[in-house]
């Protein structure tokens, strides 16, 4: 059975840019990447003709950090990471949540290193894996949220395409194999998870998840893809606590999972089971698996906050679905863009989605649009003209008091 969070884990918060002292405010921040121009362009969706540009130093992912008080824009090809003031501090108080607004601003600096890629977020820090260093950089979000870029270097056994991550009083990182590997050869292949202290000692025995990859949190688990199943991991008293959940018999051979979103309101996640399906993780409670077929390859999925059972997925024949986690089926179905192939590579112009309370966001880069959709009925409700090919996107925003 799918464990509820409590309500402060399920909390989205909101702000404003121009309302009065004490007064409720709600306002969605989008920043969006180009897929050919090195630059962010940010504005807050209920007045997107005011507009704020960000220079960067190459083609930019983007990921909310510091609970969304910044965005971190990873540039893999350009060896940067550089972060980005929202303009929004957010402070919970339980029932309610207090904001302190101001616009937009760069923070000085960066962090510069080989390849860096996945970025992980969770418990007031942020990891940044460089895949070609052999390292991760930790950041303490609260020095991020006063513009202060000082990280902390965690090694790694050796370089790969892997993750860092906090869980308890341990950090977890992906171990690759110490075999030889020439010059211009694939990079070593990735054996599993292993647990260990601040100072890189190791903790505990490696978990093996061979080609480990898609790492989430939700509620008190973190978990990740495997050719094996989906391993997960929880603190207890020992230290890390590790479960591999075998891939069922009854799922297509070679379907295996590589990316995970996880909930933030149920413990719950929604990872892909290879290109043309999804599937739901229940990490703690059987049956751990349960998979929703698609009609087409899937594009990019998103879960919804605002309403933990839902998520929604774009299929590459340009539909978005809703799907509900509690059923495991799709509940809805609407056309929202033109076909979007997924050959060809990885990295072409595709469209992603992000949720913004009550809308589904979707970037269009072929109509150079960021298109608005209806969650409650998947009916596309406008559309912001941005030009050139928006890409990643990152959404700040909620509900609030301005004191």
């Amino acid at each position: 059975m799918l464990k509820l969070l409590g309500p402060a884990a399920a909390l989205t918060f909101a702000f404003t840019s121009s309302v009065q002292a004490d007064e409720a405010a709600t306002l969605y921040r989008v920043f969006v990447g180009d897929h050919e121009k090195a630059e962010v362009t940010a504005f807050d969706l209920s007045n997107p003709e005011r507009r704020w540009s960000f220079a960067t130093a190459g083609q930019a992912k983007l990921y909310p950090v510091a609970g969304g008080a910044v965005v971190a824009a990873v540039q893999s090809e350009a060896d940067h990471v550089q972060f980005i003031s929202s303009g929004v501090e957010l402070t919970a108080h339980g029932d309610h949540a207090d904001i302190k607004i101001s616009e937009p601003a760069a923070i000085e600096g960066a962090l510069t290193g080989p390849r860096p890629f996945h970025l992980v977020t969770h418990g007031g820090e942020t990891f940044v894996n460089y895949d070609q260093g052999g390292y991760a950089e930790i950041l303490d979000e609260a020095a991020l949220k006063q513009g202060k870029i000082a990280p902390v270097v965690f090694r790694q056994n050796r370089a790969h395409h892997g993750f860092v991550a906090p869980l308890g009083d341990a950090v977890l990182s992906t171990v690759a194999s110490e075999a030889p590997t020439e010059e211009g050869a694939p990079p070593p292949p990735r054996l599993g998870l292993r647990a260990f202290d601040a100072s890189g000692e190791p903790k505990g025995e490696l978990a093996v998840c061979t080609a480990i990859h898609g790492e989430a949190f939700s509620g008190a688990y973190l978990a990740a893809g495997c050719r094996e199943g989906v391993l997960t991991a929880k603190a207890d008293k020992q230290g890390v606590a590790y479960a591999m959940l075998a891939y069922p018999a009854e799922l297509p051979s070679g379907a295996t999972t590589g990316t995970l979103l996880g909930s933030t309101g149920m413990q719950v996640f929604l990872g892909n089971s290879g290109a043309d399906a999804l599937v739901v993780v229940d990490p703690a409670d059987e049956p751990h698996f349960r998979r929703i077929d698609l009609p087409f390859r899937r594009v990019d999925f998103v879960l919804d906050p605002v309403r933990p059972a839902d998520a929604y997925v774009l299929t590459e024949d340009g539909t978005l679905h809703r799907v509900n986690l509690l059923q495991a089926e799709i509940t809805g179905s609407a056309r929202a863009t033109t076909a979007y192939s997924m050959e060809g590579h990885w990295n072409d112009p595709r469209p992603r989605l992000a949720m913004a309370g009550d809308e589904i966001l979707m970037t269009d880069p072929q109509a150079g649009l960021l298109r608005r959709f209806s969650a409650a009925t998947l009916a596309e409700t406008g559309a912001v003209e941005l030009g050139g090919k928006p890409y990643n996107l990152a959404v700040a925003g909620g509900s609030g008091l301005n004191h």
